[in-house]
């Protein structure tokens, strides 16, 4: 899937943003004179042993803590995925990047609870050169995700 022909084909608004390469959501924060919390990083979660994948999408500026991921999905045991699964997954997508549309791969969508607060957010397209700015809002409507506490803020 590439994330603007998505995103233009549902009639959704969005800035893409070229940039040079970054690697990290910290990194695509500070190269875009952005708030970390305003950039919106995915993780995939392999659940189950694998017999599930779930994207997990949060603020740059945390981290998934695991155990509130299972409590949120009715216990579930929730492992993070390799960069090979993410591959595998999204074979579209530069190795180390996933766009925030699990639904497009035949995943379901986490989102944490703080980014639903948000204006705007600003997340990875196909490769580590490309971001995308929308409306949350806009991402709600189209992915409509599951929404839950499962982040705690990264260490300074």
């Amino acid at each position: 899937m590439n994330v603007q022909e998505f995103l233009t084909g549902r009639r959704v608004a969005y800035d893409a943003i070229s940039h040079r390469a970054t690697y990290g959501s910290q990194r695509l924060a500070r190269m875009l004179h952005v708030p970390g919390r305003d950039v919106a990083k995915t993780v995939l979660l392999r659940v189950d042993r694998g017999s599930t994948y779930l994207v997990c999408v949060l603020p740059a500026t945390k981290t998934v803590d695991l155990q509130k991921v299972s409590a949120a999905l009715g216990g579930c045991q929730a492992e993070l995925a390799t960069e090979v699964e993410i591959m595998r997954h999204c074979p579209d997508c530069e190795s180390g990047t996933l766009p925030p549309f699990g639904s497009q791969y035949g995943m379901k969508t986490l989102v944490e609870q703080s980014l639903v607060y948000d204006n705007e957010i600003v997340f990875e397209g196909n490769s580590h050169r490309e971001a995308i700015r929308m409306r949350y809002q806009d991402f709600q409507a189209i992915e409509q995700p599951l929404v839950a506490s499962f982040a705690v803020r990264l260490p300074s």
